[in-house]
């Protein structure tokens, strides 16, 4: 990915990169020497992968984070998530991290906005977080040897051990407003289970929970979301898995698009087209498409 870096060691710049694909991950390890690494808008836009974000683990020296008004460091098996916006990482001496690029959907499904805890040093003293390192470890040391399918079970199980380390950290973070995100969980929820609804929409959902459609609306704008818009991306993602989910070969394209909320098939096909650039019929038959 395109950054601006300035080694900072005396003697010059050394490193190495090691990658390997697992399912939708990209595991890369990189060894260097003291450097300073920045992403701007500039390289951020040439990079163009919005959908995703960085898990990094550090697993040799010292490294310093910025993003998003925080600042931390990470030592040796501690964790931090940094996401597409500016942000700076650095370190005054020889390091090894290891990066696992994953769909930022994954994390925002479970955890809200990704400011909740970009930059925030997940702990090695936590339970879960030794665990999400050997796990990693492991997974892109045995990645050649794994089926497709193997690969993006592997990948999920990944994931979830990621969400519930954050939600550790987050859970020892000074209260907020605790009521008001329960409500914005309880929401989250009400979407997933009810994804089907071709009468799902902002107003219904806010009835659901029970407070005004003004004070959802706040809600979700405090998490950097719109509620309509997260409905319909919701709807979309679901879809999209279902297409080349073999357990759903046997719905036509309509009812898929029922069953994932749509009114019509005109609708789903444009409002598919638009975000995945394909119609729905032809992203199930395209190779190499994982849900």
């Amino acid at each position: 990915m395109p950054v601006e870096l300035t080694p900072t060691a005396a003697h010059g710049f050394a490193g190495s990169l090691e990658a390997a694909e697992v399912g939708p991950l990209l595991i890369t390890r990189v060894t260097q020497s003291a450097v300073t690494t920045v992403a701007t808008p500039d390289t951020i836009r040439r990079h163009g992968k919005y959908e995703t974000l960085n898990v990094a683990i550090t697993l040799k020296g010292r490294v310093f984070s910025a993003q998003d008004d925080r600042t931390a460091i990470q030592n040796p098996g501690d964790i931090v998530v940094m996401d597409r916006r500016p942000a700076v990482m650095g370190s005054d001496g020889d390091t090894q991290t290891l990066f696992i690029e994953m769909p930022r959907a994954c994390l925002e499904r479970a955890l809200g906005s990704t400011r909740r805890f970009t930059a925030l040093t997940i702990g090695a003293d936590q339970v879960g977080t030794s665990m999400v390192t050997t796990f990693f470890q492991e997974l892109a040391r045995t990645a050649g040897q794994m089926t497709p399918d193997m690969a993006n079970r592997m990948a999920s199980i990944g994931v979830d051990l990621v969400v519930a380390s954050i939600a550790e950290r987050l859970a020892h973070e000074p209260p907020r407003n605790i009521q008001g995100i329960l409500i914005f969980q309880r929401a989250l929820a009400h979407i997933e289970a009810n994804l089907g609804d071709v009468n799902l929409d902002p107003a219904q959902l806010a009835a659901a929970v029970g407070v005004s459609l003004r004070h959802l609306q706040t809600l979700f704008r405090e998490q950097d979301r719109n509620i309509a818009d997260w409905i319909w991306r919701r709807r979309l993602e679901s879809a999209a898995q279902r297409l080349t989910d073999p357990g759903f070969s046997h719905l036509s394209v309509g009812e898929l698009a029922y069953s994932c909320g749509f009114s019509t098939q005109s609708h789903f096909s444009r409002r598919f087209k638009e975000s995945y650039g394909l119609s729905p019929s032809d992203y199930r038959r395209a190779p190499g498409i994982a849900g």
